[in-house]
């Protein structure tokens, strides 16, 4: 989780640890949970059950949740402060890293026709478009204005009322989609997905993709139906790890703009943004069976995710 400009540097990137519980291929196979989550001092220590004499090694992070963490709770604790500074007019990156069925997908995305079960992708956009319909309805002026009946027309009294309403407050929303696969950048909501965009950057916006087009929303189904329509563009394949593996990296922007009427008269604007991204799974290409086409996947996807620590 990346923190906006406005957070002291320290608080620009916080780490935050979700292990998932036992699936259902390994409870029948056996295995057993080998992580034990601490929540309330945001530790995850780890055993060794092959060789119970080697001492458990203890890591901290910024926040923990366990096995029983809910979609919700995760979202509320983790991803709503950024929301709110990207609606302030901050940017803000949410991604989620690890390897190959860790959890990742469901984390970000989870299951959108069940509202207990909607990651933080989903609950962002209800977020988004929440705040804009109440900054919009707390912000309209409504003047009555007393108006002299001077044609004389209009029955008596001689005066009548004249109600404008006046909005103080303006947002622009627009949505691009993404996605890195084998080192080639290319759109998931466009018509051609053979076409490939190029990263380029200048002194004045820093780095960007050129050619990569926005797409104006007006509320939360719209930005779904985006989403939607990207991950079915997207390059997912079979691994022994993972029946339904994402093959790529994939960036949903939104582009939130907003004009406000200040206190002396004139408009202020202001523009913040927010990248949501599904990492592509790391793991050593081993366990994954991986060959020919998805041995250089796994190759390209290794080699990107290691500049996360650099």
């Amino acid at each position: 989780l990346e923190k906006p400009d406005k957070q002291e540097v320290s608080d620009n990137v916080k780490v935050v640890v979700r292990c998932r519980p036992l699936n259902q291929k390994e409870v029948l196979m056996g295995f057993k949970q080998s992580v034990v989550v601490d929540e309330i001092r945001g530790t995850v220590t780890v055993n060794k059950l092959e060789n119970p004499q080697e001492p458990p090694k203890t890591f901290t992070f910024d926040t923990v949740f366990g096995p029983d963490s809910k979609q919700l709770d995760v979202y509320n604790l983790t991803a709503r402060p950024i929301i709110e500074s990207v609606l302030e007019g901050y940017n803000g990156t949410i991604f989620a890293y690890g390897q190959t069925g860790t959890g990742k997908t469901f984390t970000m995305e989870g299951v959108r026709a069940v509202p207990e079960l909607r990651g933080i992708i989903p609950n962002s956009f209800a977020h988004i478009f929440g705040h804009i319909a109440k900054a919009e309805g707390d912000k309209r002026s409504v003047n009555i204005h007393s108006v002299p009946d001077v044609a004389g027309w209009l029955y008596n009294p001689a005066t009548w009322c004249l109600i404008t309403v006046c909005d103080l407050i303006r947002f622009l929303v627009t949505v691009s989609y993404l996605e890195i696969y084998n080192e080639e950048v290319r759109n998931l909501l466009g018509k051609d997905q053979n076409q490939r965009l190029e990263v380029k950057e200048r002194p004045d916006v820093g780095v960007y993709i050129k050619d990569l087009p926005g797409y104006v929303v007006y509320n939360a189904d719209d930005m779904d139906r985006f989403m939607t329509l990207g991950n079915k563009n997207r390059s997912v394949g079979a691994t022994n790890m993972n029946e339904h593996s994402s093959r790529s990296h994939a960036i949903f922007t939104i582009t939130i703009e907003c004009s406000e009427k200040g206190v002396d008269g004139n408009q202020v604007m202001r523009m913040g943004k927010l990248h949501l991204v599904d990492l592509a799974g790391s793991e050593r290409q081993g366990k994954t069976g991986a060959t020919g086409q998805r041995l250089k996947e796994a190759t390209k996807i290794n080699l990107s995710l290691s500049t996360l620590g650099t």
